[in-house]
């Protein structure tokens, strides 16, 4: 019966340590793997670099060249201080919100200002245009140009000194009718305004 018994174990025991002997070569396989792993550094970390690798896969963003722009390819925005020109060659005008004052003034102050539609001829020896822009005034050298601003609605005409007058205490200016009614009522005769000599 014992030598039966010892048999049997042997023949238990050789597949036990052939298991036990593969396990643990696969034991000791990972383990050296996983040491050679550890062993080995990146190139990174060591400061190599893999000079097979194109710039852009070794450059960092900032470090990444520049791509050269063909000109051809893309197309170019220039600003343009100078005016640009109609079809026809002359430059254009960009349109301005305010209009601008032509002539620099040298004189101004306010005053009430009055209109006139009779008389054949003006102080200067014109005919005198009762529709015209001409105006009236005591000392203004002729031919001066003033713009009148009626202070009631803001409106303005300019005027050429033609005439002499007018000869009424308070008032300044004389407007031949044509130029009042740009600015005012004929009906309101005489109004508060703002006079602008013009050089």
């Amino acid at each position: 019966m014992s030598g039966k018994h010892s048999t049997e174990r042997r023949r238990l025991l050789v597949p036990l340590l052939a298991g036990a002997v593969a396990v643990a070569a696969l034991v000791g396989g990972a383990v050296a793997t996983v040491n050679l792993r550890s062993d080995h550094k990146p190139a990174a970390a060591t400061g190599n670099i893999d000079a097979d690798r194109s710039p852009d896969e070794r450059a960092d963003r900032a470090d990444r060249p520049v791509p050269s722009v063909d000109p051809s390819e893309s197309p170019q925005v220039v600003a343009s201080a100078s005016p640009s020109k109609s079809p026809t060659g002359s430059p254009t005008k960009s349109p301005s919100k305010k209009p601008s004052t032509s002539s620099a003034v040298t004189n101004a102050g306010t005053c009430k200002a009055s209109y006139y539609a009779s008389g054949s001829k003006t102080a200067n020896g014109e005919n005198f245009d009762p529709d015209g822009l001409t105006a009236a005034h005591k000392t203004l050298p002729f031919n001066t140009k003033v713009r009148v601003t009626n202070l009631a609605n803001g409106k303005s005409v300019v005027v050429r000194i033609n005439d002499r007058g007018p000869f009424v205490s308070g008032r300044c200016l004389d407007l031949a009718r044509g130029a009042f009614v740009t600015i005012a009522s004929v009906s309101s005769g005489v109004i508060n305004a703002r006079y602008e000599v013009l050089k």
